[in-house]
């Protein structure tokens, strides 16, 4: 039996979460097919995505500069979507934009900025979203929600930039209620950069364990990690 058709394997795991997600659209109204799932891979070897590849997922999320660059060359062979979601330094912005589709983790326009201008020409533009810290969380990056609309305007001015959206990494909470609240201060958020004329279409936010709040409050990319290759160590956002 193939390694993505076994009953425990990566594509039995990556079927349960589309059909979470699929319930989860349904509940809320929303146009079936209307969220996508990230695949975060973070920590995971190069065989593991393959595995999911082969179950028919194409988008992967990463969040370690070094250890992203080693997947994406490893990988090089298959059609695969890259996205980084993790916090990026000023001497990482280089790798990022020559290798990945999306940065959903900008927060500072000098982040912007250098990816920007590092984006090579002959690939399209880099595809980016400005994480907000709705929390309010001393140890998560992001931006202040009342800076976001300063920034958003900066970014969605770069040339080899376009601006899609917003993402958000809240505290986790166990209560269905109480995982709702960031997602919609971020959904009013995205509202009011949209009322501004900014064209953004995205909402970045919901992981493994809250991702029906998310798609309840309009979430567009749920990023999941745990939920389809298991546990791993806790070293940082995204899954």
């Amino acid at each position: 039996m193939p390694a993505q058709d076994r009953p425990d394997g990566i594509g039995a795991r990556l079927a349960a979460v589309r059909d979470r997600i699929a319930k989860a659209e349904a509940a809320a109204g929303r146009v079936p097919g209307s969220v996508r799932l990230l695949a975060v891979s973070k920590t995971f070897p190069p065989a593991a995505v393959r595995e999911a590849a082969a179950a028919g997922q194409t988008a992967f999320g990463e969040n370690y500069v070094q250890e992203a660059v080693a997947k994406v060359a490893a990988l090089a062979d298959l059609a695969l979507e890259w996205h980084f979601i993790g916090p990026l330094q000023s001497n990482k912005t280089r790798a990022v934009a020559e290798r990945f589709a999306w940065v959903h983790s900008v927060d500072r326009l000098r982040i912007a900025q250098r990816l920007s201008d590092q984006r090579p020409d002959h690939l399209p533009p880099l595809q980016v979203c400005i994480q907000v810290n709705v929390s309010g969380e001393a140890t998560k990056a992001g931006v202040a929600p009342e800076e976001a609309a300063a920034l958003a305007r900066a970014v969605a001015a770069l040339p080899r930039l376009r601006l899609r959206g917003l993402m958000t990494l809240p505290a986790p909470q166990a209560d269905p209620a109480r995982q709702r609240e960031p997602f919609a201060r971020l959904r009013r958020l995205y509202e009011a950069l949209r009322a501004e004329g900014l064209h953004l279409d995205t909402l970045s936010m919901g992981m493994t364990g809250d991702l029906e709040a998310a798609v309840a409050e309009g979430a567009t990319i749920v990023r999941v990690g745990t939920g389809i290759f298991g546990p791993r160590p806790q070293k940082g956002a995204g899954g």
